[in-house]
C-alpha cells in the first residue's frame, strides 16, 4: 500500500543499535571471566583476529556510552557473558561480572538509553561444554541459576530482557558455530540439542516473569525472508519448506508453546527422536513471551527441489569476495538461488529493505505481538579516510532504505517499538574478524594489528543521530562531523 507520505513512527520508539558481548568487550581472560566455546571457535577463524580485544568495550563503555548519548540514543541492546558472570562449575557468582554489567547499566540509564539486555549470545562458558553442554540436559538447570542471577542483579532496572540469540540459526548453521562438537549424527543430534535449548528458553521467560518486575522477555530469531522463485505451485511449496525448516519452527514453539505439525512430520519422515521426555511441554506452556525481537539482514529465494536432486552443501562467502557463496540444495525440500532483482554486499548478502516489511507483516500476521528490530545493518571493507573521517555512503543508504521500510511496516498496522541495527561500534565478525565492518562508529583497529583502538564516528554515526531526534522525520542528505557541528553552530 502506497500512503502517499513518509511514513510516521509513535512517540516513545525505541531508538539504538545493537552489539554483543563476545564481539565486543574483549578482556576475554580480565575480571574474573573464564573462556568461553566462542573463544575457542575464534580462534579457528584466521587470519582474522580473534575475540580476544575486539573492539575493547571492557575498557572503552564509558567512552562509547558517551558516544551512544551524543547519537541520541534512546535503547541499546547488549548480551551478557555467562562467562563473566558464573565464571566456574561451583555456580558462585562473580561479583567484578557484575560489578563491569551493574556500571555499564547505570551509566546508560543515566543518559536516558533503556538496556535491552540479551541472556545467550553464543557465549557458552567452557566449563559448561566440558559437562555436555547444549548436549546434555544438566544444561537446564546450569542456564536457570545463570539467568536467575541476571534477573536478580539487573531486573531493578532492566525491564526488557530477549533469552536466546538466533537459536534457529545455531542449529541450521550448528556446524559452522561449533555446536556439532560430540555430536555423532548431527542431523538428528542437533533436534535433542533445539529441544534443550527450547527448555532453556522458556526457564528464561518464567524466571523473568517471577522476578522481575514488570519485566518483559522475548527470543531473538534470526530472519531471512524467503520468496519463490517463480510463481511455480512447486517453487511456492518450495520457499514455504524453507521458511519452517530455518525459522517458522522455531516462531511456532515460542508463540504458540508447542511443536508444530510440520515438524513433528518432519523427524517422523527422517526417524529423529527430539527426545521430549514427561513435563518438558508443561514447562514450555508456561513459557508466555512478550514479544518477538528480531534480527533481519536479508533475504532468500528458494525454488522446486526434487528428490532426485543431488544434495548440495551451503557455502558462505567468507572472504567477502562476490561471487563465492553456494547455494544448498535439499532434494525433496527446497534448494535456495539467486535474486536477480536484489543488489548483493561484498558477502553476497542481499540488500532488500522490502524484507523487513514483508518480515514484520509477516510476523505480526502469524503471532499479533509486538516486534523490536534487533539487528540489521551492512558489513563493509573501510577505511579511515585521508580527512580522519570514515564516509559511509552505502551504509546511510542501507539504513534509510530499511528504517523507511520499518515505517511502513507500522502504517500497515504492525506494532514495533524499537530499532537497534547491528551495530553500535565496529565489532568482530562472526567469521570475518574486523574486515568485515558493521559500525556507526569506526574502530581503529586491524585483524594484523591492534593499534590505538580509536572511536571514530562515521558518516552514518551524524545521519542516524539526525534521524533518531526528528523521531523518524528528518530523512535529509547525508550528514557528516562537520554538517552537524555547523547545524548546532547555527541553531
Amino acid at each position: 500500500m502506497d500512503y502517499g507520505r513518509d511514513p510516521i513512527f509513535p512517540e516513545g520508539f525505541l531508538w539504538g543499535a545493537s552489539s554483543a558481548a563476545w564481539q565486543v568487550e574483549g578482556g576475554v581472560a580480565e575480571g574474573g571471566r573464564t573462556p568461553a566455546i566462542i573463544d575457542l571457535n575464534s580462534k579457528t577463524k584466521k587470519p582474522y583476529a580473534d575475540n580476544s580485544i575486539a573492539a575493547d568495550h571492557y575498557h572503552h563503555w564509558k567512552e562509547d556510552v558517551q558516544l551512544m548519548a551524543e547519537c541520541g540514543f534512546t535503547s541499546y541492546r547488549f548480551s551478557l557473558a555467562w562467562p563473566r558472570i558464573i565464571p566456574a562449575s561451583d555456580g558462585k557468582v562473580n561479583p567484578e561480572g557484575i560489578q563491569f554489567y551493574n556500571d555499564l547499566i547505570d551509566e546508560l540509564l543515566a543518559h536516558n538509553i533503556t538496556p535491552i539486555v540479551t541472556l545467550y549470545h553464543y557465549d557458552m562458558p567452557v566449563w559448561v561444554d566440558e559437562l555436555g553442554g547444549w548436549r546434555d540436559r544438566r544444561v537446564i538447570e546450569l542456564f536457570d541459576h545463570y539467568v536467575r542471577v541476571c534477573f536478580e542483579a539487573f531486573g531493578d532496572r532492566v525491564k526488557y530482557w530477549l533469552s536466546i540469540n538466533e537459536q534457529n540459526m545455531q542449529i541450521v548453521y550448528g556446524k559452522w558455530l561449533g555446536l556439532d562438537k560430540g555430536c555423532a549424527d548431527w542431523e538428528k543430534d542437533k533436534w535433542r540439542i533445539n529441544h534443550i535449548m527450547n527448555l532453556c528458553h522458556a526457564k528464561a521467560v518464567i524466571a523473568c516473569h517471577e522476578l522481575v518486575e514488570g519485566g518483559k522477555i522475548g527470543p531473538v530469531p534470526g530472519y531471512v525472508p524467503i520468496y519463490p522463485e517463480s510463481c511455480k505451485p512447486q517453487d511456492q511449496i518450495a520457499a514455504m519448506n524453507a521458511e519452517e525448516l530455518t525459522e517458522k519452527i522455531w516462531n511456532d514453539l515460542y508463540a504458540f508453546r508447542e511443536y508444530s505439525g510440520f515438524v513433528k512430520q518432519y523427524w517422523k519422515l527422517h526417524d529423529i527422536d527430539p527426545d521430549i521426555r514427561p513435563g518438558d511441554m508443561e514447562l514450555i506452556g508456561q513459557a508466555k513471551i512478550d514479544y518477538f525481537a528480531l534480527n533481519c539482514y536479508r533475504s532468500n529465494v528458494a525454488k522446486d527441489c526434487p528428490k532426485e536432486e543431488s544434495y548440495l552443501e551451503l557455502a558462505l562467502n567468507k572472504e567477502g569476495k562476490k561471487g563465492q557463496f553456494v547455494y544448498p540444495k535439499f532434494p525433496g525440500e527446497y534448494a535456495l538461488a539467486p535474486n536477480p532483482y536484489v543488489e548483493t554486499t561484498d558477502w553476497d548478502w542481499e540488500i532488500d529493505p522490502v524484507a523487513m516489511r514483508y518480515m514484520l507483516r509477516y510476523v505480526w500476521d502469524h503471532y499479533r505481538l509486538p516486534m523490536m528490530i534487533t539487528e540489521n545493518g551492512l558489513g563493509a571493507h573501510e577505511q579511515v579516510g585521508p580527512d580522519g573521517q570514515v564516509h559511509d555512503a552505502n551504509r546511510i543508504a542501507f539504513l534509510r532504505d530499511q528504517i523507511y521500510q520499518v515505517g511502513l511496516a507500522i502504517e500497515d498496522g504492525c506494532e514495533v517499538i524499537g530499532y537497534n541495527p547491528w551495530s553500535f561500534t565496529d565489532l568482530l565478525s562472526t567469521g570475518n574478524g574486523m574486515a568485515k565492518r558493521y559500525g556507526l562508529v569506526y574502530i581503529n583497529t586491524t585483524d594484523e594489528e591492534t593499534l590505538d583502538l580509536r572511536r571514530i564516528p562515521k558518516d552514518s554515526f551524524y545521519w542516524y543521530s539526525r534521524l533518531i531526534r526528528s523521531n523518524g522525520r528528518d530523512w535529509g542528505r547525508p550528514a557528516t562531523k562537520e554538517t552537524n557541528r555547523n547545524e548546532e553552530k547555527n541553531a
